[in-house]
């Protein structure tokens, strides 16, 4: 017993979704694509399980949030794929997949066979027991990785309103559960190992911010020490948590936000896998021809920074689907994937993106006591990343364009003088050619639409004027002295 299909995606998170709608607008026949999953709904947006759907009014719930309305798109509802002849099996795990022999083969004991297999499996959260720590079964330990978890989530913070709840973990997951938890009227204290919160991306200084900002709204922090033990009551219910340096807190939940891990293990011993991914070319095409890999699960080149890297991010995921796809149905009109990194959040009334690459020497700019501040990342004499809290869509869009460019900075302190200002001014001197190879995507960051040669024209023109404008400043600073 078996199907064949021409294309077969498999997993069902939002790259499998971003994928299926550029199939289906270069022109795939109805019955050429299946997408494999082992959730019971299509595709949807995961952020907004972190956001909108844990808000007590007016909550996000599905049809709303399917792919693709994250980026502005259609929203693809079931009806959709049936409309468009694409076979969907869901509720469904694969349990071994054969690349040479093309051939998946279902918990159901179906067999599928494709000619090209685009892995869309993402990643799992890591639970409390591969850290020596049991307590993961109980009815008030909560994940947040799919809409399971977030329905699992919702309930348990309904039912302990008024109560305590502790955050393990200090991470996107930790810092926006913690603030749904807060609007829930719950106690909320956060434990993580770290210095300081989202300690992958920020500095001391702006974690510092979102830290006193939480605090003003009642969250506790516990730094630099991890769950030792989980107490239970005679219901298995968590009753309190035990750290490594001995303290108790006692608590009506647990919110688990420490991670995850790209599910690779259909894949090893068959194709290369690389920084904890399958690895991919620049075509996201794996080390067998007629198999891609896109999203969380793919380990693929960085182009601006010369090296390959394995993103955990919505935009990355929905990029590197919808590139695989044009690659694969267009591989004479597809140059090699040129991803700008990106990542944002929204929490309370904040919200803040970050573009690029956090290495090198920190510029902070802004005012911290405000609403409105940032930072540059410069490496090895260029701006290499940049972040900004409270922007406009304009400063956001500054700031991509700028960190895109990778201008020359001779200065630092006159970097951080001009502050976002710089980023505006850089984005403004783009040649018409060069900015209009930019286009902006809503809560994604921006995509290449031009061949390379314009962005090295590009580049040139800013660095010239970059230097340029630094000899001015210093020649008159010269003259004051």
């Amino acid at each position: 017993m078996g199907r064949a299909f021409v294309y077969v995606i498999l997993g069902g998170g939002v790259a499998a979704g971003y994928a299926a709608l550029e199939f289906s607008r270069r022109g795939i026949s109805h019955g050429e694509l299946c997408i494999i999953s082992e959730e019971s709904v299509v595709p949807y947006e995961r952020p907004a399980l972190s956001k909108g759907f844990l808000l007590p009014e007016a909550p996000a719930r599905l049809p709303s949030f399917h792919t693709c309305v994250g980026a502005n798109e259609e929203r693809l509802t079931p009806k959709w794929y049936n409309e468009h002849g694409i076979e969907l099996v869901l509720g469904t795990r694969v349990k071994s997949v054969d690349v040479r022999r093309k051939t998946l083969l279902t918990s159901t004991g179906e067999t599928i066979s494709y000619k090209i297999l685009i892995i869309a499996t993402g990643a799992r959260a890591l639970k409390l027991e591969e850290f020596g720590v049991n307590g993961s079964d109980a009815g008030n330990v909560c994940y947040l990785r799919n809409l399971a978890d977030a329905t699992r989530l919702v309930e348990v913070m309904q039912s302990c309103s008024g109560g305590n709840a502790v955050v393990i973990g200090g991470g996107y997951i930790g810092m926006e559960c913690a603030a749904s938890l807060v609007i829930h009227k719950l106690n909320v204290t956060m434990v993580f190992p770290e210095e300081h919160c989202m300690a992958r991306l920020f500095t001391g200084k702006i974690a510092s911010y979102y830290e006193d900002y939480y605090k003003s709204k009642g969250v506790k922090f516990i730094k630099g020490t991890v769950l030792s033990s989980l107490e239970k009551d005679s219901d298995g219910k968590v009753t309190a948590v035990v750290l490594r340096d001995g303290t108790k807190l006692i608590t009506d939940m647990v919110v688990v936000g420490i991670g995850i891990r790209p599910n690779t293990s259909l894949f090893e011993g068959q194709l290369t896998l690389e920084k904890g991914g399958v690895k991919v070319n620049g075509r996201m095409q794996t080390s067998n021809s007629s198999v891609y890999a896109v999203g969380d699960v793919a380990t693929f080149p960085v182009k601006l920074f010369g090296e390959t890297r394995r993103l955990e991010h919505v935009d990355s995921a929905r990029k590197s689907a919808k590139h695989a796809i044009a690659a694969i149905m267009a591989p004479d009109k597809t140059q090699d994937f040129n991803y700008l990194p990106f990542f944002y959040s929204r929490v309370f009334t904040l919200s803040w993106q970050f573009y690029g690459d956090n290495v090198g020497e920190v510029v902070h700019y802004g005012d911290f006591s405000g609403s409105t501040f940032g930072a540059y990342w410069v490496n090895k004499g260029h701006l290499v990343g940049s972040f900004l809290e409270g922007g406009t869509k304009e400063e956001y869009e500054a700031i991509a364009k700028a960190t895109r460019l990778k201008p020359a900075i001779e200065d630092v302190a006159e970097l951080e003088r001009q502050g976002l200002g710089f980023a505006v001014s850089v984005s403004q001197q783009l040649p018409p050619s060069a900015a209009a190879s930019i286009v902006e995507v809503p809560s994604s960051g921006i995509i290449m639409k031009k061949p390379m040669y314009v962005w090295h024209a590009a580049a040139g023109v800013v660095m010239a004027a970059s230097i340029a404008g630094f000899a001015y400043w210093y020649g008159r600073r010269r003259r004051r002295w």
